[in-house]
């Protein structure tokens, strides 16, 4: 049996190193609890884009990263790490319509891990777009949508590329691809900026 110490220094690692990224100015990245039950050891983190002053959820898009670490390497994971992440945005109704949206957002998110150079295997996750219209009071909302991803992988080598593309991903479907950071975003009804 491995020594306990020695398995929780693995872990310490992971976290110092994940806790050293840098994320674009308008990408806020918090620690939250971690799931309890999942794994021996567990690290979670929320990201909102542009959240608004005292408010933890953003109205652009938010998601969740949670790292996982179990030394018995259950089989599913295919090893001893396994990452859990969940993006949402909203979308413009139009774009909700698109029946390739959910293809496009998966894409996305394989593209932020590629382009990080993200080792991983054993991937698995749903895109799931809803529509709504609001009636009686809420009919002035209109119509509107949302995108929202959830996947889980088993990640190797450094951990902290996964977590970046992690937050690409989030910025990805809120409307800020690489290279944005600055720039103001243009958008309708509820999510127009002060």
């Amino acid at each position: 049996m491995a020594d306990p110490r020695l398995l929780s220094a693995t872990f310490e690692r992971a976290e110092a190193e994940i806790r050293e990224i840098s994320f674009r100015d308008d990408f806020v990245v918090r620690e939250i609890p971690a799931p309890a039950g999942l794994a021996p050891f567990a690290l979670a983190l929320a990201g909102d884009v542009r959240p608004e002053e005292h408010a933890e959820d953003s109205p652009y898009g938010t998601g969740r990263f949670i790292l996982l670490h179990d030394p018995d390497s259950p089989e599913a994971w295919e090893g001893s790490w396994r990452v859990v992440c969940f993006a949402q945005a909203p979308l413009e109704a139009d774009i909700g319509i698109d029946p390739l949206v959910t293809d496009v957002a998966w894409s996305w998110l394989v593209d932020a891990l590629n382009s990080r150079g993200a080792e991983y295997r054993s991937a698995s996750g749903t895109a799931t777009k809803t529509l709504s219209k609001g009636f009686g009071h809420l009919a002035d909302a209109g119509d509107g949508a949302q995108i929202e991803l959830r996947a889980s992988w088993t990640p190797a080598g450094s951990l902290a590329v996964h977590v970046e593309a992690w937050a690409e991903l989030v910025c990805m479907l809120a409307g800020l691809p690489p290279g944005s950071e600055g720039i103001q975003v243009i958008s309708a009804g509820a999510r127009q900026d002060d």
